[in-house]
């Protein structure tokens, strides 16, 4: 089975889905046989990094539309209690507003090395709970190297230009397929699901795809010694 996530790294349900997700896997019993593709999806490509203002004015400006900070603080509050409920801390006050671009250029280079996982845990992490600058190049490689990457690759990649063209055209294709925000997975080419579960949920999940796309297969045309069938049912047995 593959899985594919689509995601940002500002978008703090997509946390708590990641979590959810691998909760449900540690409970799967085809476990070994699930891929998980982590796609970037970045939801405000123009967001600007190093205003100075703090996460709820940052956020109300990238959104517009007449969003408050104050609007944002009390949505928030919610989802900083689900995250709580699974082990997860929003240190939203102190969090540093960024533009998610080369964030999302290491989650790509990550993928290809497969330490997707490792990253994206990583860089949530670093964002939501420790307020780190994630717009910052050498902390970006320092955490890319705190999950298994080569900090010094990571470095020279995020000096030039490489993978910035894929992180929009990412977002093209998202959109192209009915993406219009985060979390958002795909199982088998075939199956959607979007916005955050619990671990029950995408458990529920798991099974059922897995069901219908291993269905069992019946046998009724080979052979056997007619002495050796026989079908009980509905109270009686027939041979």
């Amino acid at each position: 089975m593959k899985i594919e996530v689509w995601s940002d790294v500002m978008c703090p349900l997509c946390y708590i889905g990641k979590t959810n997700l691998e909760t449900a896997l540690e409970q799967f019993e085809h476990k070994a046989e699930v891929e998980i593709v982590y796609r970037p999806f970045q939801l405000f490509p123009y967001a600007p990094s190093n205003t100075g203002k703090n996460y709820y004015e940052w956020t109300a400006e990238i959104h517009g539309g007449g969003i408050t900070a104050d609007y944002v603080k009390e949505g928030n509050k919610s989802v900083i209690r689900m995250g709580h409920d699974i082990g997860l801390t929003y240190n939203l006050d102190t969090l540093i507003p960024s533009n998610t671009t080369d964030a999302l250029r290491v989650a790509i280079y990550a993928q290809e090395q497969d330490r997707a996982g490792e990253w994206m845990a990583q860089v949530y992490k670093a964002y939501f709970t420790e307020s780190l600058d994630i717009g910052d190049y050498d902390t970006l490689a320092r955490l890319a190297g705190e999950s298994g990457l080569d900090s010094k690759e990571v470095l020279n990649m995020l000096n030039g230009d490489k993978y910035k063209d894929t992180v929009r055209k990412e977002r093209q294709n998202g959109s192209k397929i009915g993406i219009s925000g985060t979390p958002f997975y795909i199982l088998n080419d075939k199956y959607a699901l979007s916005g955050v579960r619990s671990s029950n949920a995408f458990l529920e999940v798991l099974e059922q795809v897995w069901r219908e796309e291993h269905p069992l297969q019946m046998l009724d045309s080979v052979s056997q010694d007619d002495s050796e069938s026989g079908l009980c049912g509905d109270g009686t047995c027939k041979v």
